[in-house]
């Protein structure tokens, strides 16, 4: 499967898994074009104004982890450019944030992919609250340590780990059908599909479509 996971995007994960697997519209990529983040989630929550979590999770995650966090509120950085480049150099991949963070100029320069909510230049305190490892809600949804994450321009889309191998399995089909059919094809397909919607009101988009394939 380490071919089909090299080739995952947002939108095959979003095609193969529930609506509530996907995070909202208001986590998106700091800067763009983003590399895309394949990979398992290392859980973090912040309380308000408290980010003591993230820096211990730069520590604690193992490399090629995304660490993804829940943050009450977004009016307090959670990380800045030199936690992300400590987590950059430490191996961890990137950052899915339902929150804010700050230095954006200095973590797009390293080229670091991290998605959030937005930016705030204040960072939070490290009062010592929060949790690492521990189930959490990122974009409206829930997320445990070792799920996979795909995060791209699309958005962010979740896989949970019990579930892995059967949605790589119906994205694998998924990759192989779509190969095997041409555009012109797909063109025939989707007009009989529509007409059956369609039928009720007697429009028929196969034989009344202007441009022919």
């Amino acid at each position: 499967m380490d071919d089909i996971i090299q080739q995952l995007t947002a939108v095959a994960v979003a095609d193969n898994v529930a609506h509530e697997q996907i995070m909202d519209v208001g986590i998106r990529p700091v800067w763009s074009p983003i590399h895309r983040l394949i990979g398992q989630a290392y859980t973090v929550r912040c309380p308000h104004n408290d980010n003591t979590m993230v820096h211990a999770a730069v520590y604690c995650a193992p490399p090629g982890a995304i660490v993804v966090v829940q943050a009450e509120g977004a009016d307090f950085a959670v990380a800045g450019g030199n936690m992300c480049a400590l987590a950059q150099k430490n191996g961890i991949q990137g950052f899915v944030i339902d929150g804010a963070l700050r230095d954006i100029a200095e973590i797009r320069e390293m080229g670091l992919p991290v998605f959030s909510r937005g930016l705030y230049p204040k960072p939070g305190l490290r009062g010592g609250g929060g949790d690492i490892e521990r189930p959490v809600t990122c974009g409206g949804v829930r997320v445990e340590t070792g799920d996979f994450v795909v995060a791209d321009e699309d958005g962010v889309a979740v896989i949970p780990k019990a579930d892995k191998s059967r949605v790589l399995s119906q994205i694998a089909a998924q990759f192989a059908k779509e190969k095997d059919i041409s555009f012109e094809r797909w063109v025939q397909n989707h007009c009989r599909a529509l007409d059956k919607v369609l039928a009720p009101q007697n429009l028929s988009l196969w034989e009344n479509r202007r441009v022919k394939v």
